[in-house]
């Protein structure tokens, strides 16, 4: 008699692929619980849901739907009927929280950003940015002609460099520099991160004066106004002089690679003897040859397992490197790629440093050629 049953296996197969399928439905679910400020009505202590609902403005057996989703996502949790918490998870959701992902995901779930995704067969047949063909414009342009979007774009790169502003002052030695430009440095959380840990050190904060918006606030609340100097400028023309280190995060990712060595050409031209650039963004793996053989069953299980322990940040990484396809026209890089955009701007790489508490970034440090 033949048994009915689905395979483990292959009912693990199918259940990755409707997942991801409602992957997308998730995020909307985040995106309306950020809009309806879920979490933050919610606060310390469990809540009723028709009390969330009436503080919202919202049907009570809606939200009542909307809450056990949350819950189900592990963003919240259902005490008893009706009445939910908030998970450590979930609490990234409160914008009062410091360090909060609120503008991360209205980002990343606006319909603008999301629209060109729609598209993302139509870039990996031509190569093309989707973006521009759906909006008759680039990304940033947009941005520049919506402020409320791109203080959102600003408000969330800030809250992606906050773990690396707290990671980065520890993992270089900027004790022996005198002065750093931050290129394309936004509101300048990085910068503030690495001059308050190094107080010897002045700062030069270089991006568009929309990048720059919030920066004087940044500054200030960190008491940086006098150490360091805001620069409204486009780094396709050029940099500024006087530091001995230069440092980007998340920018050459924006941008083709005749883009990359142009930015990095620039600072390599302002770059004094014994200066450095040092680059803060995903690297993506090296491919490795699964299917030599090996010597043993343990050498594959533990090349499985390793392989296994870095899928989710490796999977996220390429996805970043497809949202670049689409929206900007940028992409991320692998080691190999890095050195080469380096070497064509006279920059020679000395050392590309994961860094784990800020994951799925890495440092790289490059010396002139």
């Amino acid at each position: 008699m033949l048994s009915t049953d689905v395979p483990t296996a292959e009912t693990a197969d199918r259940g990755l692929i409707v997942r991801l399928v409602f992957g997308s439905m998730a995020a909307q679910t985040l995106r309306a619980a950020v809009r309806l400020r879920v979490v933050e009505l919610i606060g310390d202590a469990p809540r009723r849901a028709a009390d969330v609902a009436a503080d919202a403005g919202a049907a009570h057996q809606p939200m009542t739907r909307l809450l056990r989703a949350l819950a189900g996502l592990g963003l919240l949790r259902e005490h008893a009927p009706d009445s939910f918490s908030v998970t450590p998870a979930g609490a990234h959701l409160d914008p009062r929280r410091p360090g909060s992902l609120t503008s991360l995901v209205r980002v990343f779930t606006e319909p603008v950003v999301v629209r060109a995704w729609e598209h993302l067969d139509d870039s990996v047949r031509t190569g093309d940015v989707a973006f521009d063909a759906v909006f008759g414009t680039d990304f940033f342009s947009h941005l520049a002609q919506h402020p409320e979007l791109s203080a959102d774009f600003n408000a969330a790169m800030s809250q992606a460099a906050g773990e690396t502003a707290a990671v980065l002052p520890r993992a270089f030695d900027f004790g022996r520099y005198r002065a750093v430009t931050d290129v394309g440095g936004g509101d300048g959380t990085l910068l503030a991160g690495v001059l308050t840990a190094h107080p010897a050190l002045t700062g030069v904060l270089l991006d568009t004066a929309d990048g720059l918006a919030q920066a004087p606030e940044t500054l200030r609340r960190n008491g940086l106004t006098e150490r360091c100097t805001l620069v409204a400028g486009d780094f396709f023309r050029a940099v500024p002089e006087g530091s001995d280190l230069y440092l980007m995060k998340s920018v050459l990712h924006d941008w083709t690679d005749e883009q990359a060595v142009t930015i990095l050409g620039h600072c390599r031209a302002v770059l004094p003897p014994g200066g450095r650039v040092l680059i803060v963004e995903p690297v993506l793996p090296d491919v490795v040859d699964t299917d030599t053989d090996t010597d043993t069953d343990t050498d594959t299980a533990d090349a499985a397992s390793q392989a296994g322990a870095h899928a989710a940040d490796e999977g996220l990484t390429y996805l970043s490197d497809l949202n670049m396809l689409v929206n900007v026209g940028g992409r991320e890089r692998t080691r190999g790629d890095f050195e080469d955009v380096c070497r064509r701007a006279g920059l020679s790489l000395v050392s590309v440093i994961p860094l784990p508490e800020a994951a799925p970034y890495s440092l790289i440090e490059a010396e002139a050629g």
